[in-house]
This record gives C-alpha cells, structure tokens and sequence, in this order.
C-alpha cells in the first residue's frame, strides 16, 4: 500500500524537559540525511510527533530507512482523504483488506483537531467500526479495551489521515546530542558494534580507520567504508578518516624489540586518533577493545597504551563476550562485511608472541629512539576525510580491480 505520511513518535525525548527542542531539531537533522536519496519528501518535527510528508514517494522504501534512525521509537504509516465519510471508509476498508488475513479483534479510535467536520469522534467510531463490520464479517469483531488492531482516525483542517501499523524504530537518542567523538573502526567485528552502542546514546562519531597500503589492500579501505555506510544508517552519514600508517609501522617493526611491536603501534594509533579529535573537537576516543579478548586487551595493556594521552577512551563493549557481539553484528547487518578476508592494519606485523602486560616504561624506553613527532607528523598530513552516507557501497566500485588480483 502506498501511504501519503508517516508520523513519528519520540519515546525517549519525552524525558527531555527544557531540552526537547534541541533534541527534536537534532532528530530532524538526522532523518532528512537518512532521506536524502528522497529530494521530495518533506520532514517537520514538532513538538509532539514527527510529519513526513512523502509526496508521492515509495513509503517502503522511506521506512526502511527510517526504521534505523536513532532517536525513533515508533512510526505510523498514515493514508490522507478527503474530509467526506465515504472516502473514510474506502480507505479504512482496503488497509483491512491489506493487512488482515485472518479473524482479528479491533477496533477505531478518533481523533478530531477540526471541530467543523460533522462527525464528532464518537460518531466516527460507531459509524465506521459498523461499516467495517459489515464489509468483513469473517474477519472483524470489535474490541475496545485489548484489539488486536486499531485503525487510527485523524481529522485534521488539510484532510482526514488513517493509520493501522505501529512499527517500532531503533530507539535510543538522536545522534549528535551527546557530543562527538573518534571511533577507531578497524575491519573487524567488534569496533562497528562499538561504534552502533556509542551512535545509540547519542554520540556523533568519525570514523578513524589507519591503513598501511602496500601491507593493507584497496579492499581493505573499501570494506572499512562500507561498514561505515552500514552504520551511516542510524544517522544519515558519517565523515570517515583515513590516516596513512605505512611508515609508522615500519619504523616500529625495525626499531622496537617484537614483544612490544603490538604496544607500540597502539600507542601511535592513539596519540594519532587525540590529535585528530583535537582538531575535529571531540570529546572522547571510543574503540571496540572487549576486556580479554586478545593480547592489547588486557587490563594491563590498556593501562599502558592509554598512557599517551588525557582524554577519556570509551569502549562501549568491554564487558561483552564475542557471541554477543557477534549477535548484535548479525542484527545490524555489519557481521558478513567484517568477517571478509581483507587484512587491516592491526593484523600487519603482528609478532607471534606479544606482551599481555606490558611495562609504561619499558614502552616509554622504546620509543626514545623513534621520531614520535615527526612520524605523527606525516601521517597527519596525509589524512583523507570522506563523508559517506547511509547505504553507500565501496566494495562493488573496486570490482574490477578485485578480478585482475584473482
């Protein structure tokens, strides 16, 4: 069926008190990057619900995208009509006919903000839950306290609007209204669910992804891109950071002894991610880093890498085992991406034997006879930033690239 509206509910924002509007107007924002693709339809928040106008555009292929936004609880698709009773009950009679298949409980609910229509909501109720009686006798029978299906009726001055589905969204805050920070996104599993926990609570994130062509491959950026166009979804579009690691990595594997290969590099990576936080005004670094999980996600590891640098690293799945964030990865359709076969930056070099406690001073006595500055320095200049939109894909532009190499 294809609707005229779809109306909006903000759950959570309701909390929001003096700041509502701040966060409906950032909600806003949002839904109409998600909707970019869609240059004719119109989005107005308000203070209570949400209106999206869809001027004749496809309502599947607009909710599948709304669906996503974070910041929605709920939305109902909505038909507009006339304000006559018999085109009320055309509509309301082929949305039944749509959606029921078999014997349900219902029953109407009206709502009349145009006090000169005829019809008062009382009447609206009896007259149309009798006529939709009549025309399914089969299928209908009313409930007024627990139905299994409410149709919805608005009369409003510009014409009268139906609704029959509540669809849940993806909840959570609008992001952008919990400040901005840096997600270190490598091609992996974990760090696009970190990024999907930390974009829910409202945070606007950029994607920092470190890559060290020759050792890194062009599949290896697209499919860190793409993932972010995954992710793009819960927000309309996310920047993302490329920040060139080639020399860093090589300089640390001549130069420092194996064990500490691992340390090291992570500790660039975060001096790296601060100083472009730093630039780019974000608050924190956020990382996918689940306690245990690998050899620099020990305590004692952390402990030292984070020794870099004053700001706060947020690891929004540190206390979860890899088959719940596996499930979440499979939920929010980024897992078949990550487990791709591109190596990325955090597997090149890897020494078979790493520390899992090191020492702040032994990585400190280490990197005394690198370049820190200068190495940050290179690669800072040759940072790219690519703002990338919800649903964007990479891997299938490199195609051709992809068959030469096979």
């Amino acid at each position: 069926m294809q609707y005229d509206e779809i109306m909006v509910r903000y759950g959570e924002l309701s909390t929001k008190g003096r700041n509502k509007r701040h966060f409906i107007d950032r909600l806003g924002t949002n839904v109409r990057d998600a909707l970019h693709k869609f240059p004719d339809v119109k989005v107005h928040p308000n203070a209570d619900r949400m209106h999206i106008i869809l001027n004749n555009t496809d309502s599947d292929q607009v909710m599948k995208h709304l669906s996503k936004v974070f910041g929605i609880q709920t939305f109902s698709p909505m038909l507009k009509v006339a304000k006559d009773y018999s085109a009320v009950c055309q509509a309301a009679k082929q949305m039944v006919a749509d959606q029921v298949t078999k014997p349900v409980t219902f029953k109407i609910e009206t709502k009349r903000s145009d006090h000169h229509f005829e019809m008062d909501t009382f009447d609206m109720n009896r007259e149309l839950g009798g006529f939709l009686l009549e025309q399914f006798p089969d299928l209908l029978t009313v409930d007024v306290h627990h139905p299994d299906v409410t149709i919805w009726v608005e009369i409003r001055v510009d014409g009268i609007y139906l609704s029959s589905e509540v669809i849940k969204s993806a909840g959570g805050l609008p992001v952008g209204t919990a400040g901005k920070g840096m997600m270190m996104l490598s091609g992996g599993i974990d760090s696009p669910v970190a990024a999907y926990l930390a974009m829910k609570r409202g945070v606007s994130l950029e994607m920092v992804h470190f890559y060290s062509p020759p050792y890194t491959s062009e599949q290896a950026l697209a499919k860190a891109k793409e993932l972010t166009g995954k992710l793009a979804h819960y927000c309309g579009s996310i920047n993302f950071i490329e920040v060139p690691f080639t020399e860093i990595q090589e300089t640390v594997k001549e130069k420092v002894p194996e064990g500490y290969l691992m340390t090291i590099q992570r500790r660039f990576m975060l001096r790296l991610a601060v100083a472009i936080a730093e630039r780019r005004k974000g608050l924190a670094i956020f990382n996918g880093e689940s306690l245990g999980q690998v050899a620099s996600q020990t305590m004692e590891s952390m402990r030292t890498i984070e020794e870099v640098t004053n700001m706060p690293v947020l690891r929004p799945v540190l206390s979860y085992d890899k088959t719940e964030i596996i499930k979440i990865a499979e939920d929010i359709d980024t897992y078949d991406l990550s487990i791709l076969p591109y190596e990325d930056c955090c597997t090149v070099f890897t020494p078979p034997s790493p520390k899992t406690k090191p020492r702040i001073d032994r990585a400190q006595k280490y990197e005394k006879v690198l370049d820190i500055d200068g190495l940050m320095q290179r690669s800072l200049d040759g940072i790219k930033i690519t703002k990338i939109h919800a649903g964007d894909e990479f891997l299938n532009q490199n195609e051709d690239v992809f068959a030469e190499l096979l």
